[in-house]
């Protein structure tokens, strides 16, 4: 209504209706563009779990390691990745390597210190006991540490499964021949901000399957965690 009352130039700001016209006139581009990001924030984000896991069970292997590679892990979080994006173009060319490496930097962080934290906050009583009992570490891991630390992994995932979509837009910014990312610059470069209003909607909602999956992951994982939502 605001927008209609005031007579603003619907290039500087459409009016919602405008927006969800635009997104069915150009819904077969879009998904052409979608599929390309959605296919590399899944791949990156699978890359960042593989890496944040590594990282995370090396930091509970050692107070050393801890020591050495937590701080790092901090520090690397205060480099902005648009600063970093575009050394990784010209390291890795503007194919999908990059925009993949993007989604993996801007999400391993979250899932490697939530996980590391679980490890770390363990029941050391339930440790003692299996000790006593000569379990082996590779028994008490599986029995205990890991169970005990899957609802700080999924906190981990569900952050990094929302950063995906916009990592592998960001990488497409700097560079693409498809994806949101380069259709929102080509749109507002055009002034077609209808078709950049589009664009985040359908980022919003790739982010939100990315989440639903992830939260229908965790349900299945640890359906004792979901009982005791009910208690």
């Amino acid at each position: 209504m605001a927008v209609h009352l005031s007579g603003i130039e619907k290039w500087l700001l459409p009016s919602p209706s405008l927006i969800l016209k635009s997104l069915w006139e150009t819904k077969d581009l879009i998904l052409h563009h979608s599929l390309q990001t959605l296919y590399e924030a899944l791949l990156g984000l699978v890359i960042a779990v593989l890496v944040g896991v590594l990282i995370a069970i090396m930091i509970d292997l050692s107070t050393r390691i801890r020591q050495a590679v937590y701080p790092l892990l901090v520090v690397s979080q205060t480099i902005p990745i648009i600063a970093v994006a575009p050394l990784l173009m010209i390291w890795f060319g503007y194919g999908m390597t990059t925009k993949i490496l993007v989604v993996a930097l801007v999400c391993f962080f979250p899932i490697a210190v939530n996980l590391a934290d679980g490890f770390r906050l363990v029941d050391q009583e339930m440790i003692r006991l299996l000790a006593s009992m000569g379990a082996s570490k590779g028994q008490m891991f599986r029995m205990v540490k890991l169970p005990a630390a899957l609802p700080f992994f999924f906190s981990g995932m569900r952050i990094a499964g929302t950063y995906s979509v916009m990592g592998a837009v960001i990488g497409e910014w700097l560079g693409a021949s498809r994806g949101l990312g380069i259709f929102m610059t080509r749109s507002s470069q055009s002034f077609l901000t209808d078709r950049v209003f589009a664009s985040i909607l359908v980022i919003v909602f790739l982010s939100l399957i990315i989440f639903g999956l992830i939260e229908g992951m965790a349900r299945w994982l640890m359906p004792w965690h979901r009982r005791s939502d009910f208690k």
